[in-house]
């Protein structure tokens, strides 16, 4: 296919330079939003008188066709074609002749890719907000399911203080609701339209830049054309807020694998949802976690690949830009398949309630309760404190708990104790009294259940 920029050489382009510099092969997938960029433009040149409005309708509606071929798979994509956006003009051209040259008046590849990837990018935070709001569902509801169901909590992976699984399940509700704020922001900030920037100094031609941005549903036109043809801020942060997105999925996915071993028993997952090991019969493995681990790291490289690959650009445009594409392409590719797997994972594991119990029971997670217990009653929380520690070691001693040590061994340390402790350090107790905002008491959690029903999810309730 003969490019559209040949009449400065006098030399075919080398084949391999040809696929080197050819980007069609991935960023073909932006042919909607090229052809729907490239109609309101040409609108545009017909309703200024900068070229004839007659040919304007017939160029539009000849890319509204293409665009229809290319979806029902009628017309194939060209991959010697440099790129998608070279391909639909030189089908126009074959299409309509001299007519469909007219198309380019007045604008430059350079403003033209940097639209269509916004608007590519714009469509796909849609896409990943709806899949992050799937996930918060199905949390929400097995939080529901486990307001009362008591577990331990951890900090640096020892058992710590009682808390409720709805609880937990909850903290991964707040990461996620802070993911799609960022992806909000994310579409906030790249919603403004690059369009007429040309090549990097506009035009010469009037153009309508607000008539443009306001058809492709833009905020409006980038103020600075230099900026409007080189900025990729938006990849790297719609890459960044993927790449914590992904973090997120990503400690859950490692609690999963934990708690779906032998060692805590704690869920387990559905057969839909696992793999078995191709020599030890008995293995139930968590892939699907395993995988979200892994492929967090390639969201998290393909976002240093943007930093690293912008940091050195003079402005405006530059070829290393092209690379921006399969690296952001990847990522939203990745966390899409990655929620729409996990999703239905956490949807179907059975929750082991009576495990979780049992952990609870074990490990001293009661001792700040103990040690509350003494402050309560009057004692300096650093003397209830070192009281509580050496019935641990007592208990430790003894193979006994908190739960089930003799209250002669409590008064043998300190004369407030009394029978009042076994209930003030009983697991229930424990979780119970913990009601402040924020805390694993079942009817805070289940406030802040409802709350994030009347916000994040309200719109699933109304339809």
């Amino acid at each position: 296919m003969a490019k559209m920029w040949q009449g400065r050489f006098k030399k075919e382009l080398d084949e391999k330079v040809n696929d080197f510099n050819s980007s069609i092969s991935f960023d073909s997938r932006m042919y909607e939003h090229d052809i729907q960029g490239s109609i309101v433009h040409v609108n545009m040149l017909g309703k200024q008188g900068i070229i004839d409005e007659k040919d304007s309708k017939v160029i539009a509606k000849e890319l509204a066709n293409i665009y229809d071929d290319l979806a029902s798979g009628e017309l194939q994509f060209d991959m010697s074609a440099e790129d998608i956006h070279m391909f639909v003009e030189q089908v126009l051209t074959q299409r309509l002749g001299d007519l469909g040259k007219k198309l380019h008046t007045a604008r430059s590849r350079n403003d033209q890719v940097a639209l269509d990837l916004r608007m590519y990018l714009r469509s796909e935070i849609d896409n990943i907000l709806g899949l992050i709001k799937k996930l918060i569902r199905v949390l929400v509801a097995k939080a529901e399911e486990n307001l009362h169901t008591v577990m331990p909590g951890y900090t640096h992976l020892q058992r710590a203080q009682p808390i409720t699984f709805a609880h937990h399940l909850m903290a991964y509700v707040e990461m996620f609701k802070r993911d799609m704020i960022r992806l909000f922001n994310c579409f906030d900030t790249m919603n403004e339209c690059p369009l007429g920037s040309g090549a990097l100094a506009t035009t010469t031609y009037p153009i309508d830049r607000e008539f443009t941005a306001e058809y492709l549903g833009f905020n409006g036109p980038m103020q600075n054309s230099l900026d409007g043809v080189s900025d990729r801020d938006y990849c790297i942060e719609l890459a960044g807020a993927i790449a914590t997105c992904m973090m997120h999925m990503s400690r859950l996915s490692e609690e999963i694998v934990l708690w779906s071993s032998w060692e805590f028993k704690f869920i387990e997952l559905d057969d839909a949802y696992s793999t078995g090991s191709s020599i030890m019969p008995q293995k139930k493995n968590p892939d699907i976690c395993e995988l979200i681990r892994g492929k967090t790291g390639r969201c998290i490289g393909n976002l240093t690949t943007l930093l690293t690959m912008m940091k050195g650009l003079p402005l405006a445009y530059n070829k290393d830009m092209q690379e921006d594409k399969e690296a952001i392409f990847d990522s939203v590719d990745t966390i899409k398949l990655c929620l729409s797997t996990l999703a239905p994972m956490l949807d179907t594991m059975t929750v082991n309630c009576e495990n979780m119990a049992n952990a609870g029971k074990r490990g001293f997670i009661n001792a700040t309760d103990c040690a509350d217990y003494l402050v309560k009653k009057g004692l300096a929380f650093r003397d209830a404190y070192k009281i509580t520690g050496t019935l641990v070691s007592t208990c430790i001693d003894k193979g006994l708990t908190l739960d089930n040590l003799p209250i002669e061994e409590y008064k043998k340390l300190c004369d407030k104790f009394d029978s009042g402790v076994y209930d003030a350090i009983s697991l229930s107790t424990c979780v119970n009294g913990r009601g402040v905002t924020g805390g694993p008491a079942p009817d805070a959690v289940a406030k802040h259940i409802q709350k994030i029903k009347d916000t994040v999810l309200k719109e699933d309730e109304e339809d």
